[in-house]
């Protein structure tokens, strides 16, 4: 047994070699299963195409939109300055019995035709306004320009600086574990940006359907991550036609269940306001959309870390039979999916704190509280992307099971 030892561990190391550098083994190159495979994730990318160009924000209706913003004051100019003093007072004037502070606040304009000037901002009541921030001398603020009355106002504080830094750390830790590989992601990353800010957002305010966007969108983004992050090889393919497979089914149960749940898509402000800017907008379908954009970001992780296990396994071991290939790759999966899932419920709970916050003292039942649209659309797009998630498990495994024993 010893002396044959090496003969394996050459046999091995030729096929890890083989699938982690060339696009795939000659076997499998030239199996039917392949050729399945990478027809459809052919005939999937030219449709994706197709979509894309179709779809392509033609800026017809962007003055239009941009009017509407304006008439709503839902656009002003906004101008970087710096805290030249700020002060607390007792004001001149109450809205109730009680003795009302009001804060005072006198900036440096940075930016704009009045750059270097000192403005003073209009007088705040915190009795009125609560959310107005202590502000201190040295503090850099984001001011609003009011144009018809020539007047500036508090908007936000400017914390662009420290987001940079955190942009920077983030890069910094990712390139330095993961390398090239961690560099390739985060132009991945910024490519996603592009598509949802340059083609998502432009394409449904252009009066396209919201859900065909997105779904349009959600591909492109699969295949541009997926390809420029780990490559174009055996692995990839498989993983892309798993994460596409899972996506299409994600978009068919949402579908059925945002219709028995009958929503109706306006739970949160930005619902209300969206209607004014593009009066077709179908806020429904975007809801619906965003769901399969959101399960996006799990699936393409758990594709590819399936695929990559069952490949591994077989450069490891090649005498494993494609059901032992596939029952280790699951066996694997299934601690992944166990973390991912509830990452998910977590990711949703964290950013609504403070709403459950509200509805622990509203001595609501939970049945209640799930009952209201605002969480039950979040609790749906939960569910149904842990299906789609759930479901990506096996088909991404059984396919990259039995495609590599081709290779025989």
């Amino acid at each position: 047994m010893n002396e044959e030892e090496p003969e394996d561990l050459n046999v091995s190391h030729s096929h890890s070699h083989s699938l982690n550098l060339n696009f795939g083994m000659h076997g499998v190159t030239q199996s039917l299963t392949f050729r399945l495979i990478f027809g459809a994730v052919a005939m999937a990318a030219v449709a994706t195409l197709i979509g894309v160009i179709t779809l392509w924000p033609n800026q017809e209706r962007s003055a239009e939109i941009q009017r509407n913003a304006e008439q709503i004051t839902l656009t002003s100019q906004l101008l970087r300055a710096t805290v030249h003093e700020a002060t607390e007072t007792i004001c001149g004037y109450s809205i109730s019995s009680e003795v009302e502070t009001c804060r005072n606040v006198t900036v440096v304009l940075q930016e704009g035709p009045e750059s270097g000037s000192l403005v003073i901002l209009p007088q705040v009541n915190t009795s009125f306004d609560p959310s107005f921030p202590r502000l201190a001398a040295g503090d850099s603020v984001i001011l609003g320009f009011d144009a018809p009355t020539n007047s500036y106002y508090y908007q936000d504080r400017d914390r662009m600086g420290s987001l940079w830094w955190l942009i920077l750390l983030f890069a910094a830790t990712v390139i330095l574990l993961a390398r090239i590989r961690g560099l390739l992601a985060l132009l991945a990353m910024a490519g996603t940006v592009l598509v949802l800010v340059k083609f998502v957002a432009p394409s449904v305010l252009d009066g396209n359907d919201p859900v065909l966007v997105c779904v349009v969108a959600a591909a492109a983004i699969a295949y541009f991550s997926l390809y420029f992050t780990h490559g174009f090889n055996l692995m990839t393919t498989v993983a892309l036609a798993g994460t596409l497979t899972a996506l299409g089914l994600t978009l068919a149960i949402s579908s059925a269940f945002f219709e028995l749940a009958k929503f109706s898509g306006y739970s949160s402000e930005e619902a209300f306001v969206l209607p004014f800017l593009a009066e077709s907008l179908d806020v429904r379908g975007l809801l619906l959309g965003g769901t399969i954009i959101a399960a996006l970001g799990a699936l393409d992780d758990v594709t590819i870390t399936q695929t990559a296990t069952v490949l591994e396994l077989r450069a490891r071991n090649s005498a494993l039979s494609a059901s032992q290939l596939a029952i280790s790759g699951l066996r694997i999966g299934r601690e992944h999916i166990a973390s991912t899932v509830n990452t998910l419920l977590l990711a949703y709970a964290g950013s609504s704190i403070p709403l459950l916050l509200l509805f622990a003292v509203s001595e609501q039942s939970l049945a209640d509280v799930a009952n209201s649209e605002l969480i039950a659309i979040e609790l749906v797009r939960t569910l149904c992307g842990s299906i789609g998630l759930v479901a990506a498990l096996p088909i991404t495994t059984y396919l990259a099971a039995f495609l590599v024993k081709t290779d025989q």
